[in-house]
């Protein structure tokens, strides 16, 4: 195996199921809502193979094994998105209101709107590391841990303001939660998000070259670097003028 295919067969693997998962999950979000418990029910058979996968691959130190790793860790992130854009487990606060446009009442409400499902991931989280506790394959965990980190930085980011909102991905039975994104130039959480997980990507990307070209370490650190850097790209369109939601437009 050249050493191109050795690093961009992960990374293209990656990038794949970044964008068929986000798409298919709007997808089905899109559909009438008749058909949601049935595709969380399709989803919670996936979840228990995701997790039972995750806990037989993180035994493993194989190039298979961070495959399945990095995959049964999507497919767990990708319930808890359908959990939360389906209406399933989302927070106790879904009126539409007009709260301060400044001010921690604001931030409470926000908090409220979506308690239950930042408590979901808290549990997630915990299994996550509970079924690979010691083990020598993190690589679930890692992309786990990559998924969330850079999801509540993106909340926070849109909360105190972006100049895009992408508010055309909240399905309608959401639309209570677009009180709580804000429009503007910049906010001074959004340097400091985007650099530090930019100095983390960096430095993945480096032991990603530096481990040996096909091996366990470098496929894991591949899919782990390449997902952390599209979810700084997907931080990026918040403030550049491109609209990155026309990245799913087929799903739509």
């Amino acid at each position: 195996m050249t050493d191109f295919a050795a690093y961009g067969i992960p990374a293209a693997f990656a990038a794949f199921v970044w964008w068929s998962s986000t798409g298919a999950i709007l997808f089905l979000d899109g559909l009438p809502r008749r058909t949601f418990p049935w595709s969380m029910a399709g989803a919670s058979l996936l979840l228990v193979f995701a997790l039972v996968g995750l806990d037989a691959s993180s035994r493993e130190t194989t190039v298979t094994a961070a495959y399945q790793a990095f995959f049964c860790a999507v497919i767990v992130w990708g319930w808890l998105e359908m959990s939360f854009l389906m209406g399933f487990i989302i927070g106790p606060r879904r009126s539409l209101s007009h709260p301060p446009t400044e001010g921690f009442q604001r931030f409470r409400n926000a908090t409220e709107a979506i308690a239950y499902h930042e408590f979901a991931l808290v549990i997630a989280a915990a299994i996550v590391v509970f079924l690979t506790w010691e083990a020598p394959n993190l690589v679930g965990t890692q992309t786990f841990a990559v998924l969330w980190l850079m999801r509540f930085s993106a909340k926070l980011n849109l909360f105190l303001g972006v100049p895009n909102l992408s508010a055309e991905l909240l399905p309608e039975h959401l639309s209570h939660l677009r009180q709580y994104l804000t429009r503007r130039p910049m906010n001074l959480l959004f340097p400091v998000s985007v650099s530090a997980a930019s100095v983390v990507a960096t430095l993945l990307v480096a032991a990603t070259f530096d481990a040996t070209p096909g091996s366990f370490e470098a496929t894991g650190l591949a899919l782990v670097s390449t997902l952390l850097v599209l979810a700084i790209l997907e931080h990026w369109f918040m403030v550049v003028p491109l609209n990155g939601a026309k990245l799913w437009l087929w799903s739509l």
